[in-house]
């Protein structure tokens, strides 16, 4: 079972789109507009291809993304930088064979090489016990509740220390060229892809 994690292909939005308002109340519905801002905003939006079908996807924000959710907002009022996961969504047919983690674990070695934080929230209500539990058990943990306006759903709102960012910002973004190497895996993700894309290195400005 051959599996690729890469960014999203903008052919693919309606594919992402479909299997997002599959999930269940446990994710937040979308419409097209909205994918493509994520498209054309999200610093991080990979999916997850098994046997050339697609098994997932997750999105994620830097703190400088112009972002109008409450929770992106409630991080966005505390911290100066982190990386947001706004969204993970895992087909069905590929769930309990721990495509999340492998989606964590690529999201984690994305944020920390940026950010110190890495940040995410979970609803309360219904309570998400196996999301709870993964996230726990992950390093995260509660830093605050709201509730979301709009939907009246309370989440708890979770952070993660990213240990090893403190030594790349020293080694690299605060010493030499300011930036981490220009190698390939470090790359940004092309943002504004439908409207004349530009490629951002990893820790420019």
């Amino acid at each position: 079972m051959p599996l690729l994690i890469r960014d999203v292909r903008e052919r693919e939005l309606d594919s992402v789109l479909a299997l997002n308002n599959a999930v269940g109340p446990g994710i937040l519905a979308l419409d097209a507009a909205r994918m493509n801002f994520f498209f054309e905003h999200a610093s991080y939006f990979r999916v997850a291809e098994v046997d050339g079908h697609l098994a997932g996807f997750l999105i994620a924000m830097r703190e400088t993304a112009s972002y109008s959710s409450p929770n992106f907002a409630w991080f966005s009022e505390r911290y100066p930088e982190f990386v947001y996961i706004d969204r993970i969504v895992v087909a069905e047919p590929y769930r309990r064979h721990g495509l999340g983690r492998i989606f964590y674990a690529d999201v984690t070695s994305y944020a920390e090489l940026r950010v110190p934080l890495l940040t995410c929230e979970v609803f309360l209500e219904p309570r998400d016990d196996v999301a709870v539990l993964f996230h726990g058990t992950y390093g995260f943990n509660e830093v605050g509740q709201q509730v979301m306006p709009g939907i009246e759903r309370p989440v708890s709102l979770l952070a993660k220390t990213l240990c090893s960012y403190e030594f790349v910002r020293d080694t690299y973004l605060r010493a030499g060229s300011g930036a981490l190497p220009a190698l390939p895996w470090l790359a940004e993700r092309a943002l504004g892809a439908g409207t004349g894309a530009r490629l951002a290195r990893a820790g420019g400005a």
